[in-house]
Order: C-alpha cells, then structure tokens, then sequence
C-alpha cells in the first residue's frame, strides 16, 4: 500500500476508534514503523484534518457544537495539578488542552483530552513514568485550559471551584 492508501486507512481508523490510538498499534496494524506513521500525521494535519496527540494516542476530533468552550487562565504548582484534573472532570468539564506563553517560542499548546479521573490518573502516571516536566514549569506556574461542558452553567461551576482553590488568575492580579 502507498502513502495515500496508508493515509485514507489511518482516517479509517481514527473515525472508527472509541478512544485514542497509539502509534505503535497504528504502525503495526499498516506494517509500518511508527516514525511513518508520526509522518502520515503531520501530513494529514497539514491537509486540515482535525487529528490530534495526546498521552493516549491519536484522535480524530470531531467538534460536538452542542457543547461550550471556555478558556480558565490558571497557576499553581507541580503538586497541584491532580487537585486541579479532578475539580474540574469532576463539575463535568472536559479539558482540551493546556497553553502557556514563552517568552521566546510563543503560544505553546497542547492536546490533552482529559474528560475523567481515570484520564487524570494516566495522565500523571505518565508523566511521573517518564519523568517529565508539565509545561506550567515553563511559566511560573500560570497556563491556559480549554474546557468543553455541556452548558454555560457547568463551565460557571468550574470557575466558582477554580476561584476558591486560588488556582484562578483574576484579571486584574496577573
């Protein structure tokens, strides 16, 4: 099969999928390595496919235009971020992605896909297996959510708790 054909069946695949795909099973299931099928997502994206990478795998987002987005300007610490997963799956928010802001790489965003607390524990599970920084450690803390909810109401409650735990950054203090 051809890059092309390759492609098409990976879409195939992606639409089909109740949950991401890794790239190893993705390669394995073309008869490729995962560094080409790495590639074939960086093509794919490229010709606007809304697939995205998270800890998990490969996603083919589709927007539910039913739900509410807000963004929630955040800071706290390493030791904060279950505290802060959880407070906001558990009101019903689903967290699309985190963003900071460097000073010489600009906007940096990431695909999360965080809609539980099993997504949560992964989430950090893999972070601590790998040993790995969170991007918050980028910018003193301070980082950017995106968050999906079924209603406005949802997304107000998410504020309220993020408020009281002093996780959110007001406006008017930074």
């Amino acid at each position: 099969m051809n890059g092309n054909e390759r492609r098409v069946e990976i879409l195939k695949e992606l639409e089909h999928a109740k949950k991401p795909i890794s790239g190893t099973l993705l390669a394995k299931k073309m008869g490729v390595s995962r560094q080409v099928i790495v590639q074939d997502m960086a093509l794919l994206r490229a010709s606007d496919k809304n697939i995205i990478s998270t800890t998990r795998g490969y996603l083919l987002y589709k927007e539910d235009v039913s739900k509410v987005k807000r963004a929630f300007v955040v800071r706290h610490t390493n030791e904060n971020i279950r505290e802060e997963l959880y407070s906001i799956v558990d009101c019903g928010g689903k967290m699309l992605d985190v963003s900071v802001f460097h000073n010489v790489y600009g906007m940096i965003t990431v695909d999360l896909i965080i809609q539980n607390r099993r997504e949560a524990d992964d989430f950090l599970q893999k972070m601590n297996k790998i040993n790995s920084e969170p991007l918050l450690t980028l910018t003193n803390g301070k980082h950017i959510h995106t968050i999906e909810a079924d209603n406005e109401e949802i997304l107000d409650r998410i504020e309220q708790v993020l408020r009281k735990q002093g996780f959110l950054v007001e406006e008017n203090n930074d």
